[in-house]
C-alpha cells in the first residue's frame, strides 16, 4: 500500500507507539481487501456498532484504555448502536440479574470511555443515526468510518455517502487516525451493480419481505432494483425513507449487502441510471409467489411453535417519526375496532432517544402510552441474547431480530393482528 508521508510517520511512531498500531491495524485491514492507499474520513462525525458492556468483550475495553491513556481520541465526534438495558421494558427479576450482572456487566466503564474518546453525545446511541433528531446525516459523497449493517447500507444507498461494512473497532481507528483504505464501496467501480433485480408484485411489497429476498439472493453484492418506484414514487419522502431504512435493513441482515439502488429513486440511480449496472448482470425477479416462498422458508425456532407470544419488539432498526404515529394510528384503530384498550400482548417499540423525546412532546405519545406500549431506546437484538430472553416465545416485524434472534417474524398486519387481540 501507497502512504503518503503523514500517513508513513503515524505508522513509523511520529505520533507515538499506540497512533503507530492503529494505523497499521488499518492498514493490514486495507491490504487484506487490496486497498492500493488511503483516503481522509471525510464526514463530520463518525459511528461506532459497539455500545454494549458485555463481559467477555473485556479485552476490547482495555484496549479502549490503551487509547485514552495514549491520547489516541477520535479526530471526529461520533454516535454509537442502541444501548441494551432499560428498565422499563419487561423483563423478571432473572432476566435482570443475567442482564446486569453476567452479560452487561462492564457496561458503566464503557459508556465512561466513549465519553473521553468522543462519543457525540449523551443520548446518541441509535442504529439510525442518519435520523433528523440525532444529528449525523453525512452528505452526499462523504467518506465514512462507520460500523452497523443497516447505518452503512443507507448512507450508502439513500444518502450517496461511501463507506465499507466495517467491523466494530476499524470504525473507531478510522476516526481516531482520519484515513480509511481506499477499497469496495469507496470506489467508483465498487459501487457498480452486480444484479438487477425486477419487482413485479401485484402490491407494494414489504420492505422487510423485499429486503429478505434481495439480501439472500445477492448475498454481498449490489442490486439495482427496477419496479419498485411504481410503489414508492420518485422522491425521498420520510415515508419512503423509512421504508429504505427496513428494507437496506433486512438487505444487509438476511444477505450482506452494503449498497443498493433504486431506479429513479436513490441518488446514484437517478444520476447514472443503467450505466450502473455491469455487463452481464443476472436478473432476479421478485413477484407475490417469491415474497411468500420466501416468507414460508423461514424457520420457527421456538421450543412450542404454538406457544402464545409474550412480548412483541417493533423497531429493528430503530423506528422514524412518521413510523412513530403510523404505528400508533393502526394500534389505537385496530384496538377500537376490536372493543378494547390496551393491548393484548407486551408490546415495545425502539427509537433513538432524541426521537423518542420528540415523539413524547406529541399528542399521538399520549395514546400510544394508553393502549399500553412501551416506547424505549434500547437495542431489542440486545435484550434476545440474553439466554432467558432467547428461550421466550417473541414476536417481530423486523426481518433483522428475526435472522439474528429466535424472534418470530410476521407481516406488519398479521404483527397488528395478533398484538390487539388475534390469533396467532
Amino acid at each position: 500500500m501507497e502512504l503518503t508521508r503523514e500517513q508513513q510517520d503515524i505508522l513509523n511512531g511520529s505520533q507515538g507507539e499506540v497512533m503507530a498500531k492503529v494505523m497499521k491495524s488499518l492498514v493490514m485491514y486495507g491490504e487484506t481487501f487490496g486497498a492500493d492507499r488511503m483516503v481522509p474520513v471525510t464526514s463530520e462525525y463518525g459511528h461506532t456498532v459497539i455500545s454494549f458492556g458485555i463481559g467477555v468483550m473485556k479485552p476490547v475495553y482495555d484496549l479502549y484504555d490503551q487509547l485514552i491513556k495514549a491520547g489516541a481520541l477520535s479526530k471526529q465526534k461520533f454516535s454509537a448502536d442502541p444501548l441494551p438495558l432499560d428498565k422499563n421494558v419487561p423483563s423478571n427479576l432473572i432476566q435482570d440479574l443475567v442482564f446486569k450482572k453476567f452479560m452487561y456487566s462492564q457496561q458503566d466503564r464503557y459508556e465512561k470511555q466513549l465519553e473521553k474518546l468522543g462519543i457525540l453525545s449523551p443520548d446518541a446511541y441509535t442504529c439510525a443515526c442518519y435520523l433528523d433528531e440525532v444529528g449525523n446525516k453525512p452528505k452526499k459523497g462523504d467518506v465514512l468510518s462507520w460500523a452497523e449493517s443497516s447505518a452503512v447500507v443507507y448512507a450508502n444507498s439513500v444518502l450517496g455517502a461511501r463507506c465499507n461494512r466495517n467491523s466494530g473497532m476499524l470504525e473507531l481507528m478510522g476516526s481516531i487516525v482520519g484515513y480509511v483504505p481506499y477499497f469496495g464501496l469507496l470506489t467508483d467501480d465498487g459501487r457498480k451493480a452486480d444484479w438487477i433485480v425486477e419487482v413485479r408484485t401485484t402490491k407494494k411489497p414489504e420492505a422487510q419481505l423485499l429486503g429478505s429476498a434481495i439480501g439472500m439472493k445477492v448475498m454481498e453484492q449490489v442490486p439495482y432494483v427496477k419496479g419498485l418506484d411504481k410503489w414508492l414514487g420518485t422522491e425521498l419522502t420520510d415515508d419512503v425513507c423509512a421504508y429504505l431504512k427496513d428494507f437496506g435493513a433486512a438487505t444487509a441482515s438476511n444477505g450482506a449487502v452494503g449498497l443498493y439502488h433504486i431506479e429513479n429513486l436513490t441518488p446514484e440511480a437517478v444520476e447514472q441510471g443503467e450505466s450502473l449496472i455491469r455487463e452481464g448482470a443476472p436478473v432476479y425477479v421478485v413477484d407475490d409467489a417469491e415474497l411468500e416462498r420466501v416468507k414460508a422458508s423461514y424457520p420457527v425456532v421456538w421450543k412450542d411453535p404454538a406457544a402464545k407470544p409474550k412480548l412483541c419488539f417493533i423497531g429493528c432498526p430503530h423506528l422514524t417519526i412518521a413510523q412513530l404515529n403510523s404505528w400508533t394510528e393502526r394500534i389505537t384503530a385496530a384496538l377500537a375496532a376490536k372493543g378494547l384498550k390496551k393491548v393484548t400482548v407486551p408490546t415495545v417499540m425502539t427509537a433513538a432517544p432524541a426521537t423518542g423525546d420528540k415523539f413524547r412532546e406529541m399528542p399521538e405519545y399520549k395514546q400510544l402510552e394508553s393502549a399500553g406500549v412501551v416506547l424505549s431506546y434500547i437495542c431489542p437484538l440486545m435484550y434476545m441474547n440474553n439466554p432467558l430472553s432467547g428461550k421466550m416465545p417473541v414476536i417481530t416485524c423486523s426481518n433483522k431480530l428475526r435472522t439474528y434472534t429466535t424472534a418470530r417474524y410476521y407481516t406488519e398486519d398479521e404483527l397488528l393482528d395478533i398484538i390487539t387481540g388475534g390469533a396467532k
